[in-house]
């Protein structure tokens, strides 16, 4: 992958994973692609996702697993482009995987495979009249567009011209690995409106209402988690600082400030369980019973709250039944009341971004500026955890990728 052209079809920034496969399937089109990004090495994201090991897509994937202003828009990438597609491609490169929970796949071994797959993919662009040249450690400063061409302009010096450029540079979510919302610079540039992005998959922050509960750092327990008519069902985290785990990063995407969320500490249990447990062994001591039902520093802390809450800890026995199914019902429905989230620093994604109203669901271009697409994790689709947000990165970037193969060389769609 060397630089043979200085004046592509098709230049791309951001060589995450939708740049990655927008530049293969656009080069497999017959088209010579430019990939830039300002970062050494390709694919940073996917290589620390998922523990290291990729959650590259899901086996249950479906416009209702993202957040959009416009909850249709997803609709056509994501059909046209399955998971199975994408798996298609993992077995062709003899990567191993497995199924974890949920539908959720992840590479066997480290997540590196999935990066070398979508360079290894580049050399079938030969193959089709295309190529596909990769400038990494490329900084872009300066971005124009006249007589149907983008010019893109990087510091050191070089200038590259196309009457195409995808925008595939992401959010501005976890920033130690370079990311910016570049993307939404270039979207106001040419006057496309942005939705206002915000963290989401983000762990939450508790104020001092909740401090016994930041007091349980590193406890972790299954619950439901609730925003409004939104809940998940997956495991909690009590941190120092708030709240985590697979069920409140999920739940975070729905939450806004201000907003409270409720967890059901025992999804499973029957509303009654405490009146049977009464009946079972009404000589124990509620505190005790907590125990039998969490770790016993969450038992500990939720009895004194409830204690404090004018709860009962005397025996069972002593205690009416009508008492222990208001605390049954507190059980299942703990309220908590967020003071943020731990920012972009922390979270997996980004919510918001550039406006699916100024952009082509077939093709990801923007409607009124002909030739300019952007894909990925920059538009306002966001997905829930678990390789939904991969799954869109293949999708809008194969969506985009399609139609710059059936551009001709003068820009123009047929």
């Amino acid at each position: 992958m060397t630089v043979s052209s200085k004046n592509p079809d098709v230049i791309v920034l951001g060589a995450g994973g939708a740049g990655l496969m927008c530049a293969a399937v656009a080069g497999q089109g017959g088209k010579r692609v430019t990939l830039v990004d300002h970062a050494a090495e390709p694919g940073r994201k996917i290589l620390i996702s998922g523990g290291g090991r990729c959650n590259f897509t899901n086996l249950d994937v479906g416009a209702a697993n993202y957040l959009c202003a416009n909850p249709h828009f997803a609709k056509s990438a994501l059909a046209r482009y399955r998971p199975s597609d994408f798996i298609e491609m993992v077995n062709r490169h003899g990567i191993a995987w497995h199924e974890k929970t949920l539908g959720q796949l992840f590479c066997d071994g480290p997540a590196k495979q999935i990066v070398a797959m979508l360079l290894e993919e580049y050399a079938a662009s030969q193959r089709q009249g295309g190529d596909v040249d990769v400038l990494l450690g490329s900084t872009v400063s300066a971005i124009g567009h006249s007589d149907g061409e983008f010019r893109v302009q990087l510091q050191d010096g070089q200038s590259l011209c196309a009457p195409s450029l995808v925008v595939a540079t992401g959010g501005p979510s976890i920033p130690k690995l370079g990311a910016t919302g570049f993307a939404y610079d270039i979207a106001r540039q040419f006057r496309l409106k942005v939705v206002e992005p915000r963290p989401a998959l983000v762990p939450l922050k508790l104020g001092p209402d909740d401090v016994l509960f930041r007091e349980l750092s590193g406890v972790a327990v299954p619950v439901e988690a609730r925003c409004g008519k939104v809940r998940f069902r997956e495991a909690a985290l009590f941190t120092h600082k708030g709240l985590s785990g697979p069920a409140i990063l999920q739940i975070s995407s729905y939450w806004k400030p201000g907003g409270e969320i409720s967890i059901d500490l025992l999804p499973d249990a029957a509303p009654d369980w405490l009146a049977q447990a009464k009946r079972e062994c009404g000589g124990q001591h509620l505190p005790r019973v907590l125990a039998g039902a969490f770790p016993a520093r969450l038992a500990e802390a939720l009895a004194e709250r409830l204690v404090a809450a004018g709860g009962a800890d005397g025996e069972l026995a002593n205690i009416s039944d009508r008492k222990l199914n208001e605390i049954s019902q507190r059980l299942s429905n703990w309220v908590f009341h967020p003071t943020g989230t731990e920012g972009f620093a922390k979270a997996e994604v980004t919510l918001g971004g550039v406006s699916t109203a100024e952009l082509s669901s077939q093709t990801m271009e923007a409607r009124n500026v002909p030739g300019l697409y952007f894909i990925g994790e920059c538009v306002d689709v966001t997905g829930w955890l678990g390789g939904y947000n991969f799954q869109w990165a293949w999708a809008s970037a194969v969506a985009a990728g399609r139609a710059l193969a059936e551009r001709p060389a003068n820009g123009l769609a047929r």
